[in-house]
């Protein structure tokens, strides 16, 4: 497997765990935002510095033309119709977006552990 797929898997499996463990439903000041409150985060533990989000397994799942915005995984596709959690925060409650979330996350684990390149 890919170095860059092996990151992602593991990175994915982790959300994947905080998000089973109910990680965004624990008490916090403000809205959770899935992907950017979890551990699996490189800015988790330095929220002002946007740069990791350059290092971030994720952004290789972001359309092209939009990886260089702010928060670039509000812009991943988690599902067919193409909502991704910049379009969720406006339409979803917190429990429908963490059921796409996981649906997502369990269907690209998936993906990854039986595409031909993981063996």
């Amino acid at each position: 497997m890919k170095d860059i797929q092996k990151k992602l898997l593991k990175h994915l499996k982790k959300e994947l765990k905080f998000v089973e463990e109910g990680g965004y439903r624990r008490p916090s000041w403000h809205p959770p935002l899935i992907f950017e409150d979890s551990p699996a985060c490189p800015k988790y533990r330095d929220p002002g510095n946007l740069e990791v989000c350059l290092e971030c397994p994720l952004r290789a799942l972001v359309r092209e033309d939009l990886r260089e915005e702010k928060i670039p995984c509000r812009h991943i596709p988690l599902n067919e119709r193409g909502e991704t959690l910049d379009s969720l925060y406006r339409s979803s409650t917190q429990a429908e977006i963490e059921t796409i979330l996981a649906n997502w996350l369990k269907a690209k684990i998936y993906e990854l552990e039986a595409s031909p390149v993981a063996r």
